[in-house]
């Protein structure tokens, strides 16, 4: 009884893969790099590569996260392992050439384009930086590339830094609104305790609260070439989940890893909070304060209240000092607050275009912007 319930749970993550429109696959170093070969696994990441390419072929959008920079640069550099900040720099500096040339070399077969995206801690926390990371990767996933991001460790200082891979991914999944993150690394789920250490661990294929089982979390894989442990996992799952994402916590030591969990292979689910639309859409309406606003004529409301976007030329009053990616205010003729949403535009540039066509952005703020100042997937109407 107890194995026809494990196995249930085990094709309850198959089925979120099949059901997910978009995944976000987190690779750690451990996987990824050959410590004896000092460089990277290439028959494993040729294995990786088959099954990316039929998990789009089958439809679906992906974007990886890659760790092993510093660890391909601190070996072709010669350094030693060490914490001091500018050796993980100069270290990423070199590896991140090395890096993308692995997955260059392993999707060529494939014929799907990798495309670089270097992340720090600032540009997933700051709004502006987050919109424009967000719409370089729709774009780039517009045009079938494979995105591979991976923290900009040569830049990033110890303040601004997220020091592992696992919270980075969960980032970037809220930001492309995922169904799954998927956490690749040498451990294939969570445990009672730590399974290296009791042999009496069991394995735990879902978790409904992560309140509850965040007590005996255990770090088990900092003792090799990673930086991550099971605690960061957890708080990756944490973000996810509350971003409408489940997250699969799943080892990727065998051959085709996701061929692997497709199939209904051993991992730890966490379920997801919502989905990632109405979870973005509840962080705009409750979470972020407004920085501004604008008022808006009756046919902009009439085309709000219909699910369309906010366009500049139905504006007709903006108020407060704001960057692009600000939270505003949207209000009816009367002053009513009928909106709230993400601007595309800083506050100089939404009086240029308030009231104009599209044709006209260029002449009035030198270059074409996008034609929505508030677009619809960024906007959530409220019930005053």
């Amino acid at each position: 009884m107890e194995s026809a319930r494990l196995s249930e749970r085990q094709a309850g993550s198959a089925a979120v893969i099949a059901s997910a429109r978009r995944l976000v696959v987190k690779v750690g170093s451990s996987l990824l790099l050959d410590p004896a070969e000092r460089g990277p696994r290439r028959d494993w990441l040729a294995g990786l590569a088959a099954d990316l390419a039929a998990l789009r072929n089958g439809g679906k959008e992906i974007v990886i996260v890659s760790s092993g920079a510093v660890a391909l640069g601190r070996d072709y550099l010669g350094l030693k392992r060490s914490p001091r900040l500018d050796q993980k720099q100069a270290a990423a500096a070199a590896g991140q050439t090395l890096l993308m040339r692995a997955w260059q070399e392993a999707l060529a077969p494939h014929d799907i384009p990798v495309a670089q995206l270097l992340l720090t801690y600032d540009d997933t926390e700051r709004r502006r930086r987050w919109l424009n990371a967000r719409a370089t990767l729709e774009v780039l996933l517009a045009q079938r590339a494979l995105p591979v991001i991976n923290e900009n460790d040569s830049v990033a200082t110890d303040e601004l830094r997220y020091g592992d891979n696992d919270r980075l991914s969960a980032r970037a999944a809220q930001m492309v609104k995922a169904d799954v993150l998927i956490l690749l690394s040498d451990v294939d789920g969570l445990y009672t305790a730590d399974p290296g250490r009791d042999p009496a661990a069991v394995h735990i294929p879902e978790v409904a609260s992560l309140d509850a089982v965040e007590s005996f979390a255990a770090d088990a894989s900092t003792a090799g070439i990673g930086s991550g442990g099971m605690r960061t996992k957890l708080a990756a799952a944490r973000i996810a989940s509350a971003a409408g994402c489940a997250t699969l916590i799943a080892s990727g030591r065998e051959p085709h890893p996701l061929r692997r969990l497709e199939e209904g292979g051993r991992a730890t689910l966490v379920a997801a909070a919502g989905t990632p639309a109405r979870a973005y859409k509840q962080w705009i309406a409750g979470t972020l304060a407004t920085a501004g606003a604008v008022r808006v004529d009756a046919g902009a409301e009439r085309a709000l209240a219909a699910g369309r976007s906010l366009l500049p030329a139905g504006v007709t009053e903006v108020s407060g000092d704001f960057e692009r990616g600000s939270c505003l205010a949207v209000r009816s003729s009367d002053g009513r607050e009928i909106a709230r949403g993400i601007s595309a535009y800083n506050s100089a540039e939404a009086r240029a275009i308030a009231g104009c066509p599209s044709e006209r952005f260029e002449a009035q703020l030198g270059y074409r912007g996008p034609d929505e100042l508030i677009h619809r997937d960024d906007l959530v109407m409220l019930d005053r």
